[in-house]
């Protein structure tokens, strides 16, 4: 009988070290959703083109797509947020600027979408720094509102995270109307495509405006002081937004560079600790506040 109640509760033991833990992850697995189902439009062609990945990036993007990384049920709060990873439009930090600070979003209840957009510095590539990721950016967004009661999310509580490059891409989108376009074939391209609200880390300088208007999203922005690229356009972005008087969070830290990703590159207790301060904001500016189109 002892070895009988041994073998049971061996048995017992590898199902709750190994097999209940791969089923639970197998409920929460990232699903993978094209922006448009027979590809880009004007690039049709090239939809079936493979990507090139490494073991932290990757590139050739030609059928652009986002990865929804969903909370546990119990957690989820209704929020959304579209992951734009940095790599200066020729590749893509897929892991360190896209997984990571999903699954960390997810941790808040957030549902997560890791955007893989279209790269004009790419070598040979046929789009544009200022055309196509704003295109892919646009309809993530739009894409996003129109399965949001499919997927838990309120429609008017989708935000969007960019990290240097994507931080561009971010910006290419959040200063204008986002209007649809109501004559469209496609429904979803009917829908607005702006974001509620923002967070930029160290983003670049492209499509940073001058001045920014009352339609502007809630923006929270990380960067170090010595990142030469990369700190203008929050100081930039900051002084346009205390400008127009609105809600803005900034932590620009003295020493960090550039690239320190969720910042477990970092020495810095600080740096290490800055995805929490995005959590406090969440926490206080977004889970609690209504959020207008």
């Amino acid at each position: 009988m002892i070895k009988i109640a041994f073998r049971i509760d061996c048995i017992f033991y590898f199902i709750s070290i190994v097999i209940l833990p791969s089923f639970a992850f197998s409920q929460n697995k990232p699903l993978v959703v094209p922006l448009w189902q027979n590809g880009a439009p004007g690039f049709e062609n090239l939809k079936n083109e493979p990507e090139e990945a490494k073991s932290y990036w990757v590139k050739h993007i030609n059928n652009p797509t986002i990865t929804a990384y969903f909370p546990a049920k119990e957690k989820a709060n209704g929020t959304a947020v579209i992951i734009c990873p940095g790599g200066g439009h020729r590749l893509l930090v897929i892991d360190e600027e896209g997984t990571k600070p999903a699954l960390f979003l997810n941790s808040l209840g957030v549902t997560a979408f890791v955007l893989k957009y279209r790269l004009g510095r790419e070598e040979n590539s046929p789009y544009s720094v200022e055309k196509h990721p704003k295109e892919d950016a646009y309809r993530a967004m739009r894409l996003v509102r129109s399965k949001a009661a499919e997927w838990n999310i309120n429609p008017d509580r989708i935000g969007i995270l960019g990290f240097s490059a994507g931080g561009e891409v971010v910006s290419s989108i959040a200063y204008g109307e986002g209007k649809g376009n109501e004559s469209a074939n496609d429904p979803i391209d009917h829908l607005n495509g702006k974001p509620n609200f923002q967070m930029l880390v160290y983003p670049g300088p492209l499509f940073i405006p001058d001045s920014v208007n009352a339609a502007a999203p809630a923006l929270f922005m990380v960067a170090a002081n010595d990142d030469e690229c990369c700190s203008p356009p929050v100081v930039k972005l900051l002084q346009a937004y205390r400008a127009a008087k609105l809600p803005v969070e900034v932590h620009l830290y003295a020493h960090a560079g550039h690239g320190f990703n969720m910042g477990d590159r970092s020495l810095s207790a600080a740096i290490k600790n800055w995805p929490q301060r995005m959590a406090d904001w969440l926490a206080d500016n977004i889970f609690k506040t209504a959020i207008q189109k």
